[in-house]
């Protein structure tokens, strides 16, 4: 693992700050070797036990790490499950970032290791739970095998215990650390084991400490931004204002007379000023002079416009792609006693990572090899693209995984480390490119904008029996996600798609359509339960008799909320439900409104999760926390918005974000034991927010809140109308 970023190689972020030096690596411009997970015999050199396991002579032992660490504690997680089942010492433990070999590291895909490295869409722990318990406790079987052979007795007469191998039919033990002393060897076939039952954990739901957390305290932990290599120059690039715009320089010579200017890159979509310092090439920005071409651009396009144009398009669904069809829909609503039916909006919203984009990345000079560094969800996309950019292999790409400051989907993408890449190559030399925060929320990637219309068709005993559900915007398929309704017994459905390309760059967000779509789900829900003068709660659970996990969390969330206690005067209670990557989660909030400003203020929240087998239960309520507080950022504040293609916002000042007085009061977190497989956690809660808030606000004022974010305009639009 040499030559990777690890605590140990770094300083201090306090040394960073006041040296302003940041961490220096050796350039080696060769290819970092990935530990096969084949089998082979013999010593094993320097305690490498398998692809995942290191184990040193004193006891200490390495798990290597393949998921990106952006604050979410999959690094942690992931470890917990491969130490449980060979009962490793959680004392003993360290964690590093494994090579990136998505055949030995990617994600189980297909019922197998080896799918993408990739951490999006809740899918680490459970994408590597059952693989990892298994190579857990094939390591801990390689221990009790060189066991067995040192007390020369068969393997089946021994055990794991923390940090031991033990002899049973005597009682001995010899520690994990004495048999790496000795020697340890592996024999030419592993068999599959038999893996620990749930009840045995140890660690597994227990609260371990996150490992990330104390170098992220002590400035230990290593960001890009952190990292300086020999010769290294930086990088800025002006893109266009108009997503799709590209660009034509016309003031070459001048901007490469400037001082400390080193070069000039024009690429498709941009222009870049090298220069010896970030200084330098943040002040030669403002002198390009660069002719625009808006051929294949999103000039023109108005997003508040958009959405009369969307709302038209939903009228006519039979133009669009189907998502589901169950049933006789239309006989359904030619029966129907009553109809409910609903438009819904969702602006634009940026991700707003805390962390800018950047990426170091150093060119051999013979153009045939390369060595990064890189924060990114999509570490194997991203080195592919850096070979692919480069015209050379993919195992010519040294890839040193760094800490993110934040994802939320953004850093799955490969534009920022392509750019660097293309740079490098122009000017061989080592190169860091840092965005802006202006560049990247005026060039960002948002969730999609979308219109969504709803009808819900009542028979005449007070029965739901149709389901229409249509969705239109420009996102294509982000913004189907979370369009199911799989947990509701609504027997006649009909849902479509419609996506128009705008030319504006879209891309998951945290949650990804879900929260759009789950917003409109469980508005019209209440819409509906307030047409028929029922109980919210009550009309949930009467279509969720075929999920009876789905059932249980909105009756836990419904007692912890004392959904039928009274409240205080001027304050009113919403639900909302909703599953993300197979977590069932329901939120209940408690909102008032300021009449005369329209600020809704949301004072208490409480939220149900199961999630099936919990890793770190402690970090999980964390994350439905965080997640719901991001949700309710960009419910109540967040709106990117499009004149003529351009984005009209900036930075922080004119995109607000929520605030700490703007949290609740009180948040009550309870997750519903279970010992089904994990399912995702890090977005379960983001997509609750939204319904819950409208169906408060509907319950407190009778009016419905159709489009978010519900600012105090819109509030104040939707108490006046």
């Amino acid at each position: 693992m040499k030559g990777y970023p690890s605590k140990s190689s770094a300083i201090s972020r306090r040394s960073f700050l006041r040296t302003a030096g940041g961490v220096t690596f050796a350039i080696a411009l060769s290819p970092a070797l990935a530990f096969t997970v084949n089998s082979r015999t013999g010593t094993l050199a320097n305690g490498q036990l398998s692809a995942w396991v290191h184990l040193d002579g004193d006891g200490k032992i390495t798990i290597y790490n393949p998921a990106a660490e952006m604050g979410q504690g999959s690094m942690t997680a992931l470890a917990v499950i491969l130490a449980e089942e060979m009962d490793a010492k959680w004392e003993d433990v360290t964690i590093e970032f494994s090579p990136i070999e998505p055949e030995t590291y990617g994600l189980q895909w297909g019922g197998k290791l080896g799918g993408p490295m990739i951490t999006v869409g809740s899918r680490t722990v459970k994408g590597y739970y059952q693989a990892l318990r298994q190579a857990g406790a094939q390591v801990g079987w390689i221990l009790r095998w060189n066991a067995a052979k040192m007390w020369n007795i068969p393997v089946e007469n021994t055990s794991t215990g923390p940090g031991i191998v033990r002899k049973l039919s005597t009682g001995d033990t010899i520690t994990y650390g004495e048999l790496a002393k000795a020697g340890i060897t592996r024999p030419d076939d592993i068999p599959e084991q038999k893996l620990k039952d749930p009840e045995h954990f140890q660690k597994i739901g227990k609260n371990l400490p996150r490992t990330d957390i104390p170098a992220k305290t002590n400035g230990t932990a290593i960001y890009s931004m952190d990292i300086h290599v020999p010769g290294m120059v930086y990088a800025i690039m002006e893109r266009g204002l108009v997503h799709g715009a590209s660009p034509k320089l016309i003031n070459r010579e001048q901007i490469l007379k400037r001082p400390g200017v080193i070069d000039v890159v024009e690429l498709d979509h941009g222009v870049a000023i090298v220069a010896s310092s970030i200084e330098t090439a943040f002040s030669s920005r403002g002198y390009l002079k660069i002719d625009w071409n808006l051929d294949h651009s999103a000039v023109g396009y108005n997003s508040i416009k958009a959405y009369e144009d969307y709302s038209a398009r939903a009228d006519n669904p039979e133009q669009g792609k189907t998502l589901e069809e169950k049933g006789n829909v239309q006989t359904a609503f030619q029966r129907a006693a009553q109809v409910v039916e609903a438009e819904y909006r969702n602006d634009f919203v940026y991700h707003a990572q805390m962390e800018p984009l950047n990426a170091v990345i150093a060119v051999a000079p013979d153009g045939k090899s390369a060595e990064v560094w890189v924060g990114s969800q999509a570490p194997d996309s991203a080195r592919q693209q850096i070979a692919k950019s480069l015209g050379i292999g993919f195992e010519k790409v040294v890839f040193h995984p760094c800490y993110l400051g934040g994802g939320f989907g953004r850093r799955s993408m490969t534009d920022y480390v392509e750019e660097a890449t293309l740079i490098a190559k122009q000017v061989m030399r080592p190169v860091k490119l840092i965005w802006t925060r202006e560049d990247d929320l005026q060039y960002g990637a948002y969730r999609p904008i979308s219109v969504q219309k709803l009808r819900v068709a009542v028979n005449a005993e007070g029965k739901i029996e149709g389901w229409e559900h249509h969705i239109v915007g420009t996102g294509d398929g982000l913004l189907a996600s979370g369009a199911g309704i799989q947990y509701y017994d609504f027997p006649n459905q009909h849902m479509t798609l419609q996506s128009i390309d705008e030319k504006v760059r879209t891309k998951h967000w945290r949650s990804v359509g879900h929260g759009p779509n789950k917003y409109a789900i469980e508005a019209i829900i209440d819409e509906t339960a307030h047409l028929l003068k029922a109980d919210p709660v009550d009309l949930r659970l009467q279509y969720m008799q075929s999920d009876k996990r789905a059932a249980q969390v909105v009756k836990t969330v419904a007692q912890m909320a004392a959904w039928n206690e009274p409240v205080p005067t001027g304050r009113a209670k919403g639900i909302a439900f909703a599953e993300r990557s197979g977590a069932r989660t329901a939120a209940v909030v408690e909102i008032s409104v300021n009449r005369d400003t329209g600020k809704i203020s949301v004072h208490k929240c409480w939220m149900a999760m199961d999630a099936g087998v919990v890793v770190q239960p402690d970090n999980a309520i964390a994350q439905l926390e965080g997640g719901f507080l991001m949700g309710l950022s960009s419910v109540l504040y967040e709106s990117i918005t499009i004149e003529d293609g351009q984005v009209q916002q900036y930075n922080f000042d004119d995109y607000p974000l929520l605030r700490m007085e703007d949290t609740p009061e009180i948040m009550e977190v309870k997750l519903i034991p279970s010992t089904e497989k994990p399912e995702g956690v890090g977005e379960a809660s983001t997509p609750v927010v939204g319904g819950a808030v409208a169906n408060a606000f509907l319950a407190l004022t009778g009016k419905a809140l159709r489009h978010m974010p519900f600012t105090p305009e819109k509030v104040m639009s939707a108490l006046n109308g």
